[in-house]
């Protein structure tokens, strides 16, 4: 069940249907944030249709500026010794902005022409999104919940032979995040690297796959050290955008801070890394790493930090302010420390 629509997979169900009976719509729009499963329907519609992307009878636009006259010519051509010719026009803003002339063309197009549209995001208002949604097939693509994202792992591993516990399946999730591409990525790498043995276990997890929240808290602290404002907060939105929860960047937030503090007391004492290390039981390539940040603050500014992560804490939780809008203010005041 997608996050943000409740008919995915009856609609993922209704276009494998489709493509197993060689019953075809005449256009179909495969949108939404979720790019691992776009790019997976994109390329399973324009493998049925058109056998694959290298056919004489397949045409590709993609990107901003698209001459919607020209793509109109190319519907009109006949497919060469085929009974199909097919389109595809990716990211190109028409479901957002808007593209009366494909809007009205599809409501009548050549008979041998078929339609793939492949975009990010859409506005249902626009004319041409009306129009395939009556005439065609549309699939939205949203990042998919935790309980999806178990039984798509579950299967992927049970597929591959082996087997994994609920409780490796949450840990490798919290591990690696909720992007389909980075999981099938990790999971790639897991297979391989278990393949004398038919269970992955959280282990395996820590051992092969990149913690992946926590690289992007540690690109988003290192913005924050640099002033870096504006990469900063970009960063924190990819990281809601990819539904991760306010409070728990919160919470990584202040602990990067609060590991800061303690490197720099202790490496101003001339403790060395491994001394250090060992102490607040960091892994010791990741000390020097934190050395250099805390170089980028003094101790009153680093205790200022924590202090305002404390507050905005205490101020969410009294009712004071929203947790999205408290770690933004958490970000901005730590960029403007003096």
């Amino acid at each position: 069940m997608a996050s943000k629509t409740t008919d995915f997979p009856v609609k993922q169900r209704q276009l494998n249907d489709a493509i197993k009976n060689n019953d075809f719509s005449r256009c179909y729009l495969i949108y939404g944030e979720e790019a691992y499963l776009r790019n997976q329907n994109r390329d399973k519609l324009v493998k049925a249709l058109a056998g694959d992307f290298g056919s004489m009878n397949f045409t590709r636009y993609e990107g901003d500026g698209l001459n919607p006259g020209e793509i109109i010519d190319m519907a009109e051509t006949l497919p060469f010794l085929a009974d199909k010719r097919v389109i595809l026009v990716e990211n190109s803003g028409f479901f957002k902005n808007g593209c009366p002339e494909l809007s009205e063309y599809l409501k009548k197009p050549s008979e041998t022409t078929y339609f793939v549209f492949a975009e990010k995001d859409v506005d249902k208002r626009k004319d041409i999104y009306k129009t395939v949604s009556k005439v065609g097939f549309e699939l939205c693509c949203d990042p998919q919940d935790e309980g999806t994202l178990k039984t798509w792992i579950n299967s992927k591993v049970v597929s591959e032979g082996k087997k994994i516990s609920p409780r490796a399946l949450a840990f490798m999730i919290d591990r690696v995040g909720t992007d389909m591409s980075n999981i099938s990525t990790e999971l790639e790498k897991l297979i391989c690297y278990c393949l004398d043995r038919d269970e992955i276990t959280e282990n395996d997890i820590d051992a092969v796959c990149a913690n992946w929240l926590t690289n992007r808290i540690f690109a988003m602290t290192d913005a924050i050290v640099e002033k870096n404002q504006k990469k900063a907060i970009n960063l924190y939105y990819d990281l809601l955008a990819l539904k991760e929860p306010p409070a728990k960047i919160l919470a990584l937030i202040m602990r990067q801070f609060n590991l800061m503090l303690q490197v720099k007391e202790m490496s101003t004492n001339h403790r060395d890394n491994g001394s250090i290390a060992s102490a607040i039981k960091l892994a010791p390539f990741l000390v020097g790493k934190y050395v250099n940040w805390s170089k980028g603050y003094s101790f009153d500014e680093l205790k200022k930090a924590l202090e305002l992560c404390a507050s905005n804490d205490e101020a969410v939780k009294t009712g004071k302010l929203d947790y999205v809008i408290s770690v933004e203010m958490v970000i901005i005041g730590c960029t403007d420390l003096k």
